[in-house]
């Protein structure tokens, strides 16, 4: 039961914009170490991304940049089995290595998310975001502080060990594999898969709008969306849990030329609904595109 986890929390919706890293070292079942640091991302921190996690550009602005850190986070996840709940965190520190152009850092990911969805049937479908989880187990932990949201993946991992009698070498296969529920195997047999989304996708339970201009054409990035198990909306509501920005739009984030979607959506944001803005080349990235 010897692994690494992950988190980090970002200043703006851009995935490469990491302002805090969180590392956990897990050693027989054990929190073994805990390393967290502050890290200046050299960008904008949006209002909203500051709402989450309450690191300001005051807070950071002493804080080294992601270079002057990057030997050590890679001495710490290198060679290692490195657990993060979902797949932002990888994708966020696959964009800053190319960001500055350092050499990419860990290969052997573990999704807690997806180990949650086929560990316990309750939670294969919805309800297998890092907090709702970790409150139905009785994990205390200090949400979107990146060393805590870390430990309380790592511990959610440990818990599906013991409970499930495979290993972490074992969950590095389970993981990729199909969940194998019986409602899912109905969805492949009709036409609401395309429309709801794969199941078996990264991004399943997510419901996505796109706005802006795209490098590719609109249905291209439903189709791929739908792949990767978003619902994909043409408008915001209160379902929307995605919004994906073309990157003509990007360099407007900080600025006040935004479309209608994004005005909305960060209307929602402000009033406590947990929508992610996402630019297009990450999004490109959590499909497996880029």
């Amino acid at each position: 039961m010897d692994f690494v986890a992950f988190d980090v929390e970002t200043a703006n919706p851009d995935l490469a914009s990491i302002c805090q890293v969180g590392i956990v070292t897990f050693e027989d079942g054990r929190v073994s170490e805990t390393w967290q640091t502050n890290v200046n991302p050299e960008d904008y921190f949006d209002p909203r991304n500051v709402g989450v996690h309450n690191i300001t550009e005051e807070t950071v602005k002493d804080s080294p940049n992601f270079t002057t850190i990057h030997k050590e986070v890679a001495a710490r996840l290198s060679s290692r089995i490195i657990v993060s709940h979902t797949s932002f965190d990888r994708v966020s520190i696959a964009r800053v290595c190319e960001k500055y152009d350092l050499p990419p850092i860990g290969s052997n990911w573990l999704d807690s998310a997806r180990v949650v969805r086929r560990a316990w049937p309750e939670f294969s479908k919805k309800g297998y975001g890092l907090s709702n989880v970790a409150r139905a187990f009785g994990i205390d932990f200090e949400h979107h502080k990146a060393h805590e949201d870390a430990r309380a993946a790592g511990e959610i991992l440990i818990r599906a060990i013991r409970e499930t009698g495979l290993s972490v070498h074992d969950w590095l296969v389970r993981a990729r594999q199909s969940i194998h529920t019986r409602s899912q195997s109905r969805s492949t047999t009709n036409n609401r898969c395309a429309t709801q989304g794969n199941p078996e996708g990264n991004l399943y339970g997510e419901v996505v709008v796109f706005t802006g201009t795209l490098s590719i054409p609109r249905h291209e990035a439903a189709g791929l969306a739908s792949i990767a198990g978003c619902e994909v909306s043409d408008s915001i509501t209160t379902s929307t849990t995605l919004l994906v920005v073309g990157d003509q739009d990007v360099t407007r984030l900080a600025g006040h030329e935004k479309s209608s979607k994004h005005r909305k959506a960060e209307q929602l944001i402000d009033k406590g609904q947990p929508i992610r803005v996402l630019a297009e080349r990450d999004f490109r990235r959590m499909v497996g595109l880029a």
